[in-house]
């Protein structure tokens, strides 16, 4: 069998093992939880309770609900919630393209911005740029993305509409294009700061190497040095990390929904642990869970592939 398979078939299998034990973990996590579905709910009979609990498989043994959750699970079939009265699939398919396009403009942002700040500092290294962006950094990853996102509402939505009489980035909902502004900024902030740290050290490296100090005894020009050369070695260790940005800046749209008035799937999440709704909790998680080992896998393929350094076996040549 070929390398490349056997290197993805081997990753494949890793995946698979991961998005299984995640299964176990969150159904007994959520079966740990204070109370069950109806006890908010004033006043339930309890023959009206035991027929709930007898409706949705509740007074069922854990061990027949989690072999009859994986069952629906490779059918496709996530359950309905037991409060919104829904399928989980459709409460998903409805919310999350919502949060998926705050965390792809979220995205954009952060690598963009973050990658320039990082060949900046490393090229302007001891200059001002060099600490601004590292100031820019620090405080992206010390400030959580809620206050920044409720200093951004403060300072961009209502003082500056105060101030000029006109609404240039809105403080909540989403549709137009100025209510996506300010909550995709407070969730880039911290990957900014992690991808343009990154990218400084990089650079920093990649510039110190023998093959640049060529390139400079040859006569290129510094832009075709850092550009050409320095910058795509050294975003290489960024791309690695990407999987794992990419289903952080999803998951932690949770928050930033919450403060933005978004309609995303963030809402659902919170509002199913507050009600300790099951299904939803397990469909939920899940499905973020299995979107993060993805990430991870499409990242970890393609670097193996795509990297001469890194052989298919993982170690390097």
């Amino acid at each position: 069998m070929p390398k490349q398979v056997q290197y993805i078939l081997k990753r494949v299998l890793y995946a698979a093992i991961t998005v299984f034990v995640l299964i176990v973990v969150t159904f007994i996590l959520m079966h740990m939880l204070p109370g069950d579905p109806f006890t908010g709910q004033k006043a339930i009979p309890p023959e009206i309770k035991a027929a709930l609990y007898a409706k949705y498989g509740l007074d069922q043994p854990l061990a027949v609900q989690f072999v009859k959750y994986l069952e629906n699970i490779l059918k496709g079939d996530l359950g309905v919630s037991l409060l919104d009265k829904r399928p989980v699939l459709q409460i998903i398919m409805q919310a999350f393209p919502v949060s998926a396009e705050l965390g792809f403009r979220a995205l954009i942002f952060a690598t963009i911005i973050g990658i320039l700040l990082g060949v900046v500092a490393a090229v302007k290294r001891g200059t001002v740029w060099d600490t601004l962006t590292m100031l820019l950094a620090l405080i992206g990853v010390s400030v959580p993305s809620f206050i920044l996102g409720a200093l951004l509402q403060y300072s961009l939505g209502l003082q500056l509409y105060q101030a000029t009489g006109m609404q240039i980035f809105a403080v909540m909902g989403w549709g137009a294009f100025n209510t996506k502004l300010l909550p995709a900024f407070s969730l880039a902030l911290g990957t900014i700061a992690t991808i343009s740290r990154l990218m400084r050290t990089n650079m920093l490296d990649v510039l110190n190497q023998d093959y640049i100090k060529t390139a400079k005894a040859k006569g290129l020009s510094q832009s075709e040095i850092v550009w050409k050369h320095a910058v795509r070695n050294a975003v290489m260790p960024v791309i690695t990390i990407m999987g794992p940005l990419v289903a952080a800046l999803l998951t932690g749209t949770f928050v930033v929904e919450n403060i933005f008035a978004i309609p995303g799937l963030g809402k659902y999440f919170v509002q199913c642990v507050q009600m300790n709704d099951y299904t939803t909790i397990a469909g939920t998680t899940l499905f973020y869970g299995s979107f993060l080992v993805l990430a991870n896998l499409v990242v970890d393929i393609v670097y193996g592939l795509i990297d001469p350094r890194v052989k298919l076996t993982g170690s390097k040549e």
